[in-house]
């Protein structure tokens, strides 16, 4: 890949900072209640088991990360099978992140209409998801080292209540309920797929590889260091709730409801500004890593390069960064991303399939990378398997469009005659 003219200003904990955002949406707002109405006292130790799962896709990606160091995520890891494999692995991401983030900046207004009245109406809403969106485009065009700094605080305002509430909730309960019998598997399918989701997003701290200080080893440590505690934390919250709420339908806002028991009137309003910085630290993670994806793209020569360009002032990818916001601002405002929402998670382990499958083209594999290659891909394979056919339906749609619009680009001239990023591959 060309010379970037990006700068290496992502530390370890940058990186996992990254990959915290990423994860910690408003799934766990919204989990604990149905975990504990379906599972009860076992529902706590569903993180440890889906966040072992989980480990099994974060693993052979984190070595992946390992040989890599440019940027691009699952476009540089698919790059071995040729330009236009990387091209739709790219594609279908980017619609991916793209719904996702519409969503979320949906749910951003939500929970700002209940500190703002004014944000739960037409204009309001309108006016929150435009104040959101331009504030994190602004700061990520203008220097990546802000928009850390901003996602750092956002991760103390989110994180710190969050522990402080599990904690206070398994010292206001006194005694931990004991786990109760494993559940049927039966049972678990559609729940357990609820909880895996609740561990994707750590991609975020993949694609910036080529603004990482020492990618390959920050990368890889990042992933698993961040899974692993989003488990212990998932698990410390759902156990707090599971000790201190009673049995039965699961409230409409369960942290909320967890933490006016706790804390009183002020719990909601507590947990109102919780939920909002939450949102905008997986919007402005995702705004951060994205947009990298479109610029690596311009680099392998599959988008026009000025998707590509780099400030010379800023050294961010701007125009990349610029266009996501548009993009990801008129999908929120107009509705239109909730058919592409049905495709989100799915596009994802699209994306996890197709760069772990590429994992023997880029070194050779021994029997262990193997069977974290079998695993890996097998865990994203059931999760695909659960997806309903609209699902399906909308992958292909966006595989053709994405098939279209890449021969379109290669008609015009723009796909250069740039190879992939040299193998890494060891010597046998």
């Amino acid at each position: 890949m060309r010379g970037s003219g990006l700068r290496r200003e992502i530390g370890p904990v940058g990186a996992a900072v990254l990959a915290f955002n990423g994860i910690v949406g408003a799934a766990i707002f919204a989990l604990p209640g149905t975990l504990h109405e379906k599972f009860g006292a076992f529902s706590p130790w569903l993180f440890p088991l889906i966040g072992a799962a989980a480990l099994l896709i974060v693993l052979p990606l984190a070595r992946l990360a390992a040989l890599h160091k440019e940027t691009g995520g699952p476009v540089a890891y698919a790059a071995p099978f040729g330009r236009f494999v990387a091209f739709e692995t790219g594609w279908l991401y980017c619609l991916a992140r793209w719904s996702a983030m519409a969503a979320n900046a949906n749910v951003f207004a939500i929970y700002a209409a209940t500190l703002w009245a004014p944000a739960g109406g037409k204009a309001g809403r309108a006016a929150a998801i435009l104040l959101l969106v331009a504030a994190l485009t602004a700061i990520n065009m203008i220097g990546l080292r802000r928009a850390l700094r901003m996602l750092d605080a956002v991760t103390v305002i989110k994180a710190l209540p969050l522990l402080a509430l599990a904690i206070w909730g398994l010292l206001a309960a006194g005694a931990i309920p004991a786990p109760g019998p494993l559940p049927s598997l039966s049972a678990m399918d559609a729940t357990v797929l609820l909880v895996l989701y609740a561990f994707v997003g750590f991609e975020n701290a993949l694609v910036p590889a080529g603004e990482t200080e020492n990618p390959r080893r920050n990368i890889p440590r990042a992933l698993i260091a961040t899974v692993i505690g989003m488990a212990l934390v998932y698990f410390l919250i759902q156990l707090a709730y599971v000790s201190v709420m009673p049995a039965g339908p699961a409230p409409t806002a369960p942290l909320a409801a967890f933490a006016q028991v706790l804390v009183g009137p002020a719990g909601a309003a507590l947990i109102a500004v919780v939920a909002l910085a939450s949102v905008t630290g997986n919007i402005g993670s995702t705004m951060t890593s994205t947009p990298r994806v479109t610029y690596a793209l311009a680099q392998q020569g599959s988008l026009p390069a000025w998707f590509g360009r780099v400030s010379p002032r800023w050294a961010t990818p701007a125009n990349s960064v610029l266009f996501m916001g548009l993009v990801v601002a008129a999908l929120a405002l107009s509705g239109s991303f909730i058919w592409l929402a049905v495709l989100s998670t799915l596009a994802r382990l699209a994306a996890y399939v197709v760069s772990i499958a590429a994992l023997p083209k880029t070194e050779k594999a021994g029997p262990a990378t193997i069977v974290l290659m079998v695993a890996g891909i097998g865990i994203c394979l059931w999760a695909a398997s659960q997806s309903s056919w609209q699902a399906w339906a909308a992958l292909g749609g966006a595989f053709v469009a994405g098939a279209l619009l890449y021969a379109g680009s290669s008609s015009a001239g723009t796909v250069s005659s740039i190879q992939p990023p040299p193998s890494t591959r060891s010597p046998s």
